[in-house]
């Protein structure tokens, strides 16, 4: 099986007219997946000026101008919006792009937007269980008739979701880097599993305990797509890829084996290391300013190495 290629693109930090040319370019060029990230501040803060779009509107912006493309979120945060609201969003989503939506779930982290945008900031067993509470109504909306819920934080009783998705199943992704909540939740409800920014070694250390928990909730670990995210720091030379690591120094240093760096040729061996230990998806992750030589020496080297596009 290929591995299944695609762009992460943070909404932030840049103009939309820049951000719809990425989403376009990487749809017509064969790409598997496009996403966007859930915050309201950009990421890593350093201004809390700096232009960040909101991700419902933007993932169905995306959805309206991209013909092939998977569609996602890596990840919403279930804590800032109704999970009814968040499964009309996705249905409407999945309408807009004739199929092509896929729903991911998380339970947030970013202290400074909960606490300034009015969520509070809980303790993270109780994001945790908000979330598990949150995937099971979302479930039940986009495949039930009728859904009947009760738990500690939502009741919802004799709520309808019409129309439903266009697709048989809307995928639901569970992600982050959590070592037991989060694969037990991912084994119960999730169809992937995502995990960002880490080494193929850590990513494989994940990967491990998804597996351990299917295998306690009696379920096919090969059920669950599994994807990794990676900063996307290649050059598309010698001068490029210097350019590409240097770049690295804004980020915390315990991200930087979660990027991509070199050449084409030392990318596609990294590349190589992540779908050796079980990745089925890899997204490379894009923080402005978009080096758009790299993003094309990456379609033309790397891209046709793992990928066969759909039209193909």
């Amino acid at each position: 099986m290929p591995l299944q290629l695609g762009v992460h693109t943070g909404p932030q930090n840049l103009p939309m007219d820049e951000l719809k040319r990425l989403w376009q370019r990487a749809d017509e060029a064969g790409f598997y997946w496009i996403s966007v990230w859930d915050h309201f501040y950009a990421n890593p803060l350093n201004e809390r000026t700096d232009p960040c779009y909101e991700a419902v509107a933007s993932m169905a912006a995306l959805a309206a101008l991209t013909s092939r493309v998977r569609i996602g979120c890596l990840m919403f945060c279930t804590l800032f919006r109704n999970p009814g609201l968040l499964a009309k969003a996705a249905v409407t989503i999945d309408h807009i792009s004739r199929g092509r939506c896929e729903l991911g779930l998380g339970a947030g982290w970013f202290e400074q937007e909960f606490r300034e945008f009015g969520y509070g900031f809980p303790p993270i067993k109780e994001r945790l269980d908000q979330t598990e509470e949150a995937v099971q109504i979302i479930q039940s909306l986009l495949t039930d008739p009728v859904t009947h819920f009760k738990g500690q934080y939502y009741d919802m009783q004799g709520t309808v979701c019409a129309p439903k998705p266009l697709q048989a199943k809307l995928p639901i992704w569970i992600g982050g880097s959590g070592p037991k909540r989060t694969p037990r939740i991912a084994a119960q409800y999730a169809d992937g599993f995502n995990v960002p920014y880490v080494s193929p070694e850590a990513f494989k250390l994940r990967l491990d305990r998804v597996d351990a928990a299917c295998e306690k909730a009696g379920r096919d670990p090969a059920s669950i797509t599994r994807s990794v995210n990676l900063h996307f720091n290649m050059g598309a030379d010698e001068a490029g890829a210097k350019r590409g690591r240097e770049r690295l120094g804004h980020l915390d240093e315990s991200r930087h084996a979660g990027a991509l760096t070199g050449t084409p040729n030392e990318v596609i061996d990294r590349v190589a290391e992540y779908m050796e230990v079980g990745a089925n998806g890899l997204n490379i992750a894009f923080r402005p300013p978009i080096d758009w030589d790299a993003f094309e020496a990456y379609i033309e080297q790397v891209l046709p190495v793992f990928h066969q596009s759909e039209s193909a």
